[in-house]
């Protein structure tokens, strides 16, 4: 119980940290490109299928789950935080959340495989959870803007899901075996989502935001990742040996 208790301490002690530094290098990366692009959203006709987008948290989504950060049109009656101090406060709670359930789960498989405690060994495990959860996946759906065409919603979780969990097992593979047939193996699932390939958007709709700042978009929602994740491995190591000493 005392092990349990650690790790959830550990995990929310985290969870806090890194919410709240994710939310502020989120308010100056990607959200006044979001904002830019949200310009042209509005400004294009209602009819439109292009990509919306949720107010109420989508930096934080854009760091975890790039895949499913829009979708295509708003449901009439959704709620959506104002802009300002409330759309604020509704991404810092949505990073919070989003940091310590990612704690729980990187803190919880280095206390299961018996990782040794230390900031080194924290930031060697979320680089590799920066590699399965975002940089794999990017490499086959990008974090998208509003407005930014799409391939339906369900199709793209899917195949974001099935890409993370292939590239963390074969990262694990090649970590804990080091053996010529595991590493085979391994090569084998990390590359498996790529060879099916992603979901594709709909052929004829262009994006409605101008082209450079989707791949600025990319590029910043990508380092805003790295961080994430290096400070969630990097702080998890250092509270951990910090408990057991």
């Amino acid at each position: 119980m005392h092990l349990f208790r650690s790790l959830v301490f550990v995990s929310v002690l985290v969870g806090l940290i890194v919410g709240a530094v994710i939310s502020l290098v989120q308010y100056m990366g990607t959200e006044p490109l979001i904002f830019a692009a949200e310009v042209y959203e509005t400004a294009a006709p209602a009819s439109s299928d292009h990509g919306g987008h949720d107010h109420g948290a989508a930096a934080a989504t854009e760091t975890a789950v790039p895949a499913a950060s829009h979708e295509h049109g708003h449901a009439a009656d959704a709620w959506a935080p104002a802009d300002g101090l409330e759309r604020h406060l509704a991404t810092l709670v949505a990073n919070v959340l989003t940091a310590t359930g990612f704690a729980l789960v990187l803190n919880g498989l280095m206390q299961a495989t018996r990782q040794p405690a230390g900031w080194r060994t924290g930031l060697a495990w979320g680089l590799c959870g920066f590699a399965a959860v975002m940089l794999a996946p990017t490499l086959g759906l990008h974090p998208q803007l509003p407005g930014t065409p799409a391939a339906p919603l369900a199709e793209r979780q899917v195949w974001w899901i099935a890409t993370a969990v292939a590239t963390a097992a074969g990262i694990a593979l090649l970590y804990f075996k080091r053996t010529p047939w595991a590493a085979a193996v391994a090569l084998v699932l990390i590359a498996l989502p790529h060879v099916v390939g992603a979901p594709v958007a709909p052929e004829g709709e262009a994006a409605l935001a101008p082209e450079a700042l989707s791949r600025r978009f990319v590029v910043v929602a990508t380092l805003t990742s790295l961080v994430f994740w290096a400070l969630l491995g990097g702080l998890s190591g250092y509270f951990r040996q910090r408990m057991e000493a």
